[in-house]
């Protein structure tokens, strides 16, 4: 099976999360700086979401873009993956109104690191597919980054029991590091474009 069907799903998905998130998002009560302070807080945990989201779909496109096709597995890794990405509006706005609390907080790590494992699962199972000297299979090898940010994610959500703060520094910690889509994948796709 071809990977378009797969893409165009997901996007669809991950598009349906962020409009969830923004119609959460609420005007000042008053049309000043006071007003806009008040929801600053709000506006910065959709601003880390959505860069989240915007992390996943780069990530997955490229991913996509170097798979020429999936079986019944990828498929199902792929909606464990879309599982857990549709609850970040959820935990986003628990986190959100519960000004930090520290089980939203520890919930949202959590939410983060399952979704982060689901798309190990589904980049070892794309490789699995397309075979290890395949572009993609030489493009990710042993993936230290994804590998480092479970890690940091696991600190974050422990965090979350000394400091919210550890927690929220964590996340944010990994989406700097993310921001920038996949180099690895980038430049095999780059590599691909050339030679055609």
């Amino acid at each position: 099976m071809e990977t378009n069907r797969v893409e165009a799903f997901s996007d669809g998905v991950l598009a349906i999360a962020i409009t969830i998130m923004v119609l959460e998002l609420k005007t000042p009560n008053t049309p000043d700086l006071h007003g806009m302070l008040e929801i600053l807080p709000t506006l910065l945990t959709y601003v880390l979401s959505f860069v989240y989201i915007g992390i996943y779909w780069t990530n997955h496109h490229h991913l996509m873009h170097l798979s020429n096709r999936v079986d019944g597995g990828a498929l199902w890794a792929n909606l464990n993956l879309l599982f857990w990405l549709s609850i970040v509006p959820f935990t986003t706005r628990w986190m959100d109104e519960s000004s930090l609390s520290t089980l939203p907080v520890l919930v949202y790590g959590i939410n983060l690191l399952l979704a982060a494992v689901s798309y190990t699962i589904l980049q070892t199972r794309l490789i699995r597919i397309q075979g290890t000297e395949s572009q993609l299979g030489q493009a990710i090898r042993n993936d230290a980054k994804g590998k480092w940010s479970m890690a940091i994610y696991v600190v974050g959500c422990a965090g979350a029991f000394l400091s919210v703060w550890v927690s929220v520094a964590a996340y944010v910690a990994v989406a700097a590091v993310w921001i920038v889509p996949d180099r690895r994948i980038e430049r095999a796709v780059a590599g691909e474009t050339d030679a055609e």
